[in-house]
């Protein structure tokens, strides 16, 4: 099965070409060229189809037509994505508006000085959200937990063409579990951690719930280390509208017991269903998700 391994796929040229054409020939006209991309792996990579398709086909209940002109619509999206990502990092942060749902709940959060969690998922563009949270007075350190080991390469080189360089601080899953300090240390700075609870790595721990209506696996991690650590969570999404407009929403996450994982997962996959709902085209996922295609 296609499981992800904990490391993102991607090429220095391929982030190559995004900053020429975004510089050369604009936003805009940078989406022109993702037809061909799109072309490409829409035509060319079977299993990530197989799984997208899935998604569409038999969790979404789509039509067989309007399930495979959707899985072409989920590549442009993602490419249209990495392409805002790109421009946003080389200086074109004024090309882009916003719209900002729940603002109040991370500033409310902050208020009570114990730091906070927030939870978002490998749907929309949720790491551009700093460059908007800027423009709102949010002055916060966000740290972001992953697994997700970059070629050193490709991280160099964005850094190397980045305008405004990021304040996001990584921490990165250690097996030794020293990572838990870092975490801590940055709640009792009034930090925020931010975890993605969607995708986990074969191998590493999970909990199970149903997502669109079959079981599927997520990753513990995020769940048993917010639940236990008493600070408030919030759900956050940076949802793509128009081509150049962003919608960025916070929700937090009500009813939820202290040390309880298995209820905060379920409260999770309850907001991240509404999401996927709206959504649809903008859940990059292209793996094996609900361990049920052949």
């Amino acid at each position: 099965m296609n499981k992800w391994k904990g490391k993102s796929k991607g090429t220095i040229l391929g982030y190559k070409i995004f900053v020429w054409c975004i510089r050369n020939i604009g936003i805009r006209s940078s989406y022109f060229v993702l037809y061909f991309v799109a072309s490409y792996y829409f035509l060319f990579l079977k299993k990530s189809n197989q799984y997208i398709f899935y998604y569409f086909r038999k969790r979404l209940n789509y039509g067989f037509w309007k399930a495979k002109i959707s899985v072409f619509r989920s590549y442009f999206g993602f490419g249209k994505v990495l392409i805002d990502k790109t421009a946003i990092s080389v200086g074109l942060r004024d090309r882009f508006t916003y719209e900002f749902d729940g603002v109040e709940n991370l500033k409310d959060l902050l208020n009570e000085k114990r730091g906070g969690v927030l939870i978002s998922a490998h749907i929309g563009n949720f790491e551009i959200a700093e460059h908007f949270f800027a423009d709102i007075d949010f002055d916060c350190q966000i740290n972001l937990v992953t697994t997700d080991q970059e070629v050193t390469v490709i991280k160099e080189y964005l850094d190397s063409v980045t305008v405004k360089k990021s304040n996001i601080k990584f921490i990165y899953v250690k097996e030794d579990m020293s990572h838990i300090f870092d975490i801590n240390k940055a709640l009792s700075n009034n930090e925020l951690i931010c975890f993605t609870g969607d995708r986990y790595f074969e191998g590493s721990k999970y909990l199970e719930t149903e997502l669109l209506g079959k079981n599927a696996k997520f990753p513990a991690g995020p769940f048993l280390i917010a639940s236990r650590l008493g600070v408030p969570v919030v759900y956050v999404y940076v949802m793509k509208e128009t081509n150049l407009h962003y919608h960025l929403y916070a929700r937090v996450a009500q009813n939820v017991k202290k040390r309880d994982a298995q209820g905060l997962l379920n409260s999770y996959v309850q907001n991240l269903e509404s999401m996927l709902k709206k959504y649809p085209l903008q859940w990059f996922n292209y793996f094996d998700f609900w361990d049920d295609i052949d």
